[in-house]
């Protein structure tokens, strides 16, 4: 039974007891977008929402950002815009499974919805990168390769990533993610992997209208998404492979 309901600074304090496990977050996710999801989650347990309404939210402004991609050059404002949505959808992202854990309302329902949403925006992000350097553009199509080369990457990071997570989850007996103390990355870790942090790719993408400057950069996260993933799935295969 929840206490203090409604009450913002309860909720702030109870959240950060009920972390997930720093183990394998890279650095923004693990500083930056987990304190925001915190604030937001006890901003949203504060006005009643529910984890699935947080969700939508998070769906709504990340969906709205990758539209924005597609149909608008890009120019210093869009850039703005579309790392701001992309940065909240994020943060929102967190939010809900923040707020789940807090009203311990958590849900095979509410899990897959959160990973089917994930899912459609790993799968529609680089394509709209691609379909802008088409429209707005007249950049040689070895370009357009790599948008499609970091849609494949993403991808698969993605399905190879959350199947790990639920087989090692059904291999230890639990259904919920590892809480704070339960295993933990040092900070060089977290700083090391940066480069595969979905938050880095926000405020990239809002530098698309420096071209020169989000062409470096979108091509060296690609590398190291290439050479991360190459990587994690040596690792998480043999870890896999140990479950019998």
């Amino acid at each position: 039974m929840l206490k203090n309901t409604g009450d913002y600074r309860w909720a702030l304090a109870e959240l950060a007891q009920r972390q997930k496990t720093s183990k394998g977050a890279p650095a923004y996710s693990r500083y930056i977008n987990r304190p925001m999801g915190r604030r937001l989650a006890a901003m949203a347990y504060k006005m009643g929402l529910t984890p699935n309404q947080v969700t939508g939210i998070s769906a709504l402004c990340t969906f709205s950002a990758i539209a924005i991609i597609v149909l608008l050059r890009p120019t210093w404002w869009q850039g703005i815009l579309v790392a701001g949505l992309l940065v909240l959808g994020y943060a929102l992202d967190s939010a809900d499974g923040q707020l789940a854990r807090l009203q311990n309302s958590g849900s095979a329902a509410g899990e897959w919805l959160d990973h089917v949403v994930d899912a459609i925006k790993t799968a529609m992000l680089h394509l709209a990168v691609l379909v802008s350097f088409y429209r707005f553009t007249d950049l040689d199509e070895r370009w357009y390769a790599v948008a499609i080369c970091f849609q494949i990457v993403a991808t698969v990071q993605f399905f190879a990533m959350i199947l790990t997570d639920q087989l090692r989850r059904l291999n230890q007996g639990t259904r919920t993610h590892f809480l704070k103390g339960e295993g933990r990355s040092s900070a060089l870790y977290s700083l090391a992997v940066v480069p595969t942090d979905f938050g880095l790719m926000c405020l990239v993408l809002g530098l698309m209208f420096l071209q020169p400057v989000f062409l470096a950069l979108y091509l060296l996260l690609l590398v190291a998404n290439v050479g991360f993933i190459i990587l994690a799935l040596r690792k998480w295969y043999r870890e896999v492979r140990s479950f019998g």
